[in-house]
């Protein structure tokens, strides 16, 4: 029995208490929104995990994407880049390897970490043939079982990637066409067989696949937008339309699922990409790859992804993916992760504190720092920091011998307030 059928039938299962606890929500209320879609506890039947809890009045969630390509494989660097972003804060990694032994990296990293793995089945099957377009239907589903049967919480399925998404991109402008892998891999294929996407044609045999693992599908954003000339086009909308009809046919299976979105919007679109899947997806958990501001920042990409997280968050998304400093340049390093989570820590706390839900906890925690700060109290600011290692760094190496911060010293706004008003009191 799947953690839908179970909340569809009003059970508070350990999954569902555990999230309630973590999230400060009534355990019934949690219940509802699982039997209804709108939360997602990705949790594979084989592995046990920290539940985590995505979707309507949960605290934004955190993706890390770690993974070998052909060019790099180091498993070992992979394991530590995944148990980095675990230490850091990530609710979840992703396993976008497509170099080496992909059953035993996999497994390597389901065995590493607590939280809950996802990965894009498809690279498996691109990867067992000589070209890409040579895979065959059963290529897909297989993959998609083996990656269940090892015990992987959530996987990326482009089912909404069809011949109604091919023919508006025929149609379109775009300058990037297709910039996601797997929805590349599925339109080659589509274009060399000239049939239709098979997770399109047989989504009923993979509803049946991950209902039998309660595995969660991530339905994957194919035609999402590689550059801000394509933010908001018809193949674009066309899959989100596709996304909402796959999303109703989950729900009937009592399979979780939550949909992926578009990644270079520009501040002005967002809103309408956001609001936009919600509606076309029956409020579905909204999980987006930034979206990136601008283009014009590589090696800053953490930041304007983090920046479009965080006007994306308030309109409505539940998970962010983190970008890394690294993207549209290279495979990123452990400190890259690291730079990256800790960037979109920060977006993700900046949702929380307008988002229905943790807004009341987001609120408190930032109420104390600026107690502490009015208190000129180093350590509690420390503690409550998002890094607060690296603050406490920064403030050390340009120490003062006055309390305050090196900045104004004796002349610190809060420290003469402080003392003036002492000193009236006395």
């Amino acid at each position: 029995m799947t953690l839908m059928e179970d909340a569809k039938k009003g059970i508070l299962t350990p999954a569902i208490r555990a999230v309630s606890e973590t999230e400060g929500i009534e355990a019934e209320t949690l219940c509802s929104c699982v039997a209804k879609g709108l939360v997602a506890i990705p949790q594979n039947l084989r592995r046990k995990t920290r539940p985590v809890g995505i979707g309507k009045y949960m605290s934004t969630k955190i993706n890390a994407n770690i993974g070998t390509s052909r060019d790099y494989v180091d498993i070992e660097a992979e394991v530590e880049k995944a148990l980095v972003a675990q230490e850091f804060g990530a609710s979840a990694v992703m396993d976008l390897s497509t170099g080496g032994d992909l059953n035993s990296i996999r497994e390597r990293i389901l065995k590493a970490l607590e939280i809950p793995v996802g990965t894009v089945p498809i690279y498996q099957a691109a990867a067992s043939r000589k070209a890409v377009v040579d895979m065959t239907s059963d290529d897909l589903f297989n993959a998609v079982r083996k990656h269940a049967e090892q015990g992987v919480d959530f996987v990326t399925i482009h089912a909404g990637v069809n011949q109604n998404t091919l023919e508006r991109l025929r149609q379109s402008e775009r300058i990037m066409h297709v910039v996601s892998r797997g929805g590349s891999f599925t339109l080659a294929w589509m274009l060399h067989n000239e049939e239709d996407n098979p997770f399109y044609t047989e989504f009923d045999y993979l509803l049946e696949l991950a209902k039998e693992y309660d595995l969660t599908l991530s339905l994957g954003d194919g035609m999402r937008p590689g550059c801000l000339h394509d933010a908001s086009d018809r193949p674009k909308f066309m899959e989100f339309i596709t996304l909402g009809e796959l999303v109703k046919r989950c729900r009937a299976a009592n399979v979780q699922s939550f949909v992926e979105g578009p990644g270079h919007v520009p501040l002005n679109e967002i809103e309408l990409s956001v609001r936009g899947m919600k509606e076309l997806c029956d409020g579905a958990p909204l999980y987006l790859l930034g979206p990136l501001v601008t283009d014009l920042a590589p090696g800053f990409d953490h930041i304007t992804g983090a920046i479009g997280g965080a006007v994306a968050g308030m309109y409505g998304t539940d998970f962010l993916c983190m970008v890394t400093p690294s993207e549209h340049l290279a495979l990123p390093t452990k400190e890259d992760i690291k730079e990256g989570l800790l960037v979109t820590k920060i977006a993700a706390h900046t949702i929380d504190l307008v988002k229905e839900g943790p807004r009341a906890k987001a609120r408190k925690q930032d109420t104390e720092m600026a107690y502490a700060r009015r208190d000129l109290d180093w350590e509690k600011q420390f503690e409550l920091a998002i890094d607060g290692e690296r603050a406490r760094k920064v403030r050390e190496a340009r120490n003062t011998e006055s309390e305050a911060c090196s900045m104004c010293g004796e002349l610190c706004a809060v420290k003469i307030v402080k003392e003036a008003f002492r000193e009236k009191e006395n």
